[in-house]
């Protein structure tokens, strides 16, 4: 067999990368370069557009969501949540196609920024107007010294609202689901955004502190949703015969929900 050679002169610092000389030609093209993934391109960002606004999107599966679910937050992100089973790209046409929702559900938002005398606001089941004057600030039965509410009187009633939220759900929480045999680890307040609640698998349950907004049955629905997550975590059949026997009303208290819950957020 015959084996050809390949001769070349030393290449400078200058020649290196050119082509080599000779029969080498037959096995190297200078033309040819390699191009090696160093850094992979930046994603696209999520986002839609409703109006004369551009929001960013972001997308959350969860395992016990039946739909897509869109909200959009005080900071002007749109929230879609992706049932199991179903694909990102569904759920951002789903958004899309909430164009219209979406421009006026922020423009809603927008227009809640701050509390001020006249303001309807919901507390403890009822819609009071704000009402002020040099000494105290008042929301029906919940009064603040006048001095609380000088960096905002939303936010002054809503740290109130929440410390009350702390101290008196979890208890209530833990009364409810006794007569049941639904008691949770431990229940826990937070400043959710876009649930009332949920329960983990390891029987942790977190309510909204908004809560203490709501009419009385309607909390205690929410409640009760999630201690029979206990025991069944999901919204399969069984869970709502589980649910209807432990709340019987709770077909209106979701229609509380569905019509005013957002005027919470």
């Amino acid at each position: 067999m015959q084996v050809t050679t390949c001769t070349h002169a030393r290449m400078s610092d200058a020649n290196i990368g050119r082509a080599f000389t000779g029969d080498c030609s037959r096995w190297y093209d200078s033309r040819v370069q390699l191009h090696l993934p160093w850094t992979a391109p930046a994603p696209r960002p999520r986002v839609v557009t409703a109006g004369d606004h551009t929001f960013p999107v972001e997308v959350a599966r969860h395992r016990l969501a039946r739909r897509y679910i869109l909200r959009v937050t005080a900071a002007g992100v749109v929230r879609v949540t992706v049932p199991r089973g179903a694909s990102v790209a569904g759920g951002l046409a789903f958004a899309t196609g909430q164009a219209d929702w979406i421009a006026a559900e922020w423009a809603r938002r927008s227009a809640r920024t701050d509390w001020g005398s006249g303001t309807a606001v919901w507390y403890r089941g009822e819609q009071h107007r704000i009402t002020c004057n040099d000494a105290e600030v008042a929301c029906g039965p919940a009064v603040l010294p006048r001095q609380r509410a000088s960096s905002g009187i939303r936010a002054a009633f809503q740290a109130q609202w929440r410390a009350e939220a702390a101290a008196e759900l979890p208890g209530r929480c833990a009364a409810l689901g006794q007569p049941h045999g639904l008691q949770p680890v431990r229940v826990q307040v937070r400043n959710q955004q876009s649930r009332w609640g949920s329960c983990s698998g390891q029987g942790s349950i977190a309510l909204n502190w908004r809560l203490v907004q709501m009419p009385d049955d309607v909390a205690d629905y929410v409640m009760l949703h999630e201690l029979v997550h206990l025991e069944h975590p999901n919204h399969s059949a069984r869970f709502w015969r589980r649910v209807a026997a432990v709340c019987p009303a709770w077909r209106t208290a979701e229609r509380w929900l569905r019509m005013s819950g957002r005027d919470l957020l």
